[in-house]
């Protein structure tokens, strides 16, 4: 009962669920030598003779001055006499060890626990300094084996096969895929976004918003024909009544859905799917779906390519509708395993008309242009300042739609007050810090042009025992040590299951660089990186100087999967 406890505590800690499914613990790895929190985890575990669950790691700054890990009172009370940690098992923690894992400086028991804290200098040099010689440059996928067949995922997104214009409600979807498609891509996965655009309208609004989508025309007649002759083998579709005045023309026949889910003992589908009227268009969008299945086999990116539907809730049905009808034309292990990411409600506020995503877009961007000049002053009118304004809006949207819970409702506030450049949950404000950053070396770069400061020396050379700073260790500890098991969360689709839907953790990366902003503001803001030109200040500056330049790489490594070039200036 105390390893559940225990267990659900370490849940509820920022940033760490244990992974689930087929190489759950491989998921949770970097590249060997690299430190990473699952390794470290896992030593202490070893240690203490417990599950890895029973750890907890510690992030707000008040507990990280008194420890980084601890095995809560309640685990030490199920596992010990009288919940004393008997001397050689806190020896045992003390020089817990293993690949990737962090080195801790002590050990003791408190009120609260069994409190652990690491060797911060050491930890230091081994995030800042070289990569270890034995990590390959590019890691596999973690928990792929050398030489495995790459996995694939193609991401269906129905809201782009709309004839009529996009609307907010359906860039919810839409960038959630094109999120999760760079996640994925990132931690090797080979992901296909289906369907391709035509329409002019709607690929000039993914244009706007960085949206990497494919475009083209639709699947090719022969894959519509053989479609057609599945349907005429089909012991589920029967022929339209001729004649029927209130069909539409393009309907090929219906198929009877609910005998099909009662006879496979399908589960999770809506109740009151019962006949579904076959169309042209429909045939068109399985056979596109058919094709990037296709796709993916040959050019050898895995035998097994798994389908996700990101949806709206409003689309839901229909695509259940789809599912099962692909499900009956064209059996096998791609079309069993299809599951659902579904999209809550987009509720748009003080709206004077129905808004499309174009006038959104538009709408953004104006008030953007005009938060900007009440903080900078008039802005000139030229290519450079143009370029910030639309990658500030673009942020603006995109942290607007994904930081929530891709299952939960979201509210559009159009006022102009509800956007800012310096609101701390805005992507603007993500951006104004990445910038900062850029500032802040490009004022270095000159003053070493100018003779000012010497060159920054590489990291191997410095002695990290001079960060001493309560929010350099909250840089590290919180952000540059879990930055690689954030993204790998993020991409973690679930095991394939009898239910029908899936959930993934979208919101992690733009909860992680808002957070991330929030602590580095705080610290650019208290602490003086560029100090007086004497050589005895050097060393913590140039410590400094590397710590933050790797808290720069985390910067835009996870806004390239929001497709967010750094800028360099506000």
């Amino acid at each position: 009962m105390a390893g559940a406890l225990l267990r659900e505590r370490a849940a509820r800690c920022r940033h760490f669920r244990p992974a689930t499914g087929s190489g759950g613990r491989a998921a949770m790895e970097t590249a060997e030598g690299r430190p990473a929190v699952a390794a470290t985890l896992r030593a202490l575990s070893a240690a203490l003779g417990g599950p890895v669950g029973l750890w907890v790691k510690e992030s707000s700054a008040r507990n990280l001055r008194h420890r980084d890990f601890l095995a809560p009172r309640a685990a030490l009370r199920a596992a010990f006499s009288g919940g004393q940690v008997p001397p050689d098992v806190i020896a045992g923690v003390t020089s817990a060890s293993g690949p990737g894992a962090l080195r801790v400086r002590g050990c003791q028991q408190t009120g609260a626990g069994l409190a652990v804290q690491l060797q911060r200098p050491e930890a230091f040099r081994q995030l800042l300094g070289p990569p270890p010689a034995t990590e390959p440059p590019h890691a596999a996928r973690p928990g792929q084996e050398p030489g495995q067949e790459q996995e694939a995922v193609v991401l269906h997104c129905p809201a782009l096969r709309r004839p009529a214009a996009l609307a907010p409600r359906h860039l919810r979807p839409v960038l959630l895929a094109d999120h999760l498609a760079q996640l994925l891509r990132a931690q090797g996965v080979s992901a296909h976004l289906v369907p391709a655009v035509s329409d002019q309208g709607s690929l000039e609004v993914l244009r706007q918003l960085r949206v990497e989508w494919p475009c083209g025309g639709a699947a090719g007649p022969d894959a519509v024909s053989a479609l057609k002759q599945a349907l005429s083998r089909c012991p589920y579709a029967a022929a339209c009544e001729p004649g029927a005045a209130s069909l539409p023309e393009d309907v090929v026949c219906k198929v009877h859905l609910k005998s099909f889910v009662e006879q496979q003992g399908l589960v999770g589908y809506d109740p009151n799917l019962d006949v579904l009227l076959v169309t042209e268009g429909k045939l068109r969008s399985l056979a596109e779906l058919q094709q990037a299945v296709l796709q993916c086999t040959a050019e050898g990116q895995g035998s097994h390519c798994s389908i996700v539907h990101v949806v709206s809730c409003e689309e839901e049905f229909q695509q259940q509708q789809m599912d099962l009808l692909w499900r009956i034309l064209d059996p096998g292990a791609h079309t069993a395993s299809q599951k659902h990411l579904v999209c809550g409600p987009v509720k748009v506020t003080n709206p004077s008309f129905p808004i499309g995503a174009d006038q959104y877009f538009q709408l953004r961007k104006r008030q953007m242009y005009d938060a900007s000049v009440m903080k900078y002053g008039e802005l000139a009118h030229d290519e450079a300042w143009t370029e910030v304004i639309e990658t500030l809006t673009v942020a603006a949207i995109r942290f607007e739609l994904l930081s929530t819970a891709h299952r939960s409702q979201l509210t559009l506030d159009l006022e102009a007050s509800s956007i800012s450049t310096k609101g701390t949950k805005s992507g603007a404000f993500v951006m104004y810090n990445c910038a900062r950053l850029a500032t802040l070396f490009d004022t270095y770069q000159r003053a070493v042009e100018q003779g000012t400061y010497p060159p920054l020396p590489p990291a191997s050379t410095l002695n990290f025992s001079c960060l001493r700073e309560e929010g350099e260790w909250l840089l590290l500890f919180n952000y540059l040590l879990p930055f690689p098991e954030v993204l790998q969360q993020a991409a973690q689709l679930p095991a394939p299951s009898k239910g029908l839907r899936i959930t993934a953790n979208t919101e992690a990366v733009c909860k992680f660089l808002i957070q991330l902003s929030m602590d580095f503001s705080s610290y650019y803001n208290r602490v003086h990186i560029l100090g007086e030109p004497f050589p005895h200040l050097f060393d913590q500056m140039f410590a400094r100087l590397h710590l933050l330049g790797a808290v720069r790489d985390v910067f835009h490594r996870a806004l390239a999967t929001l497709h967010l070039p750094p800028l360099s200036q506000i």
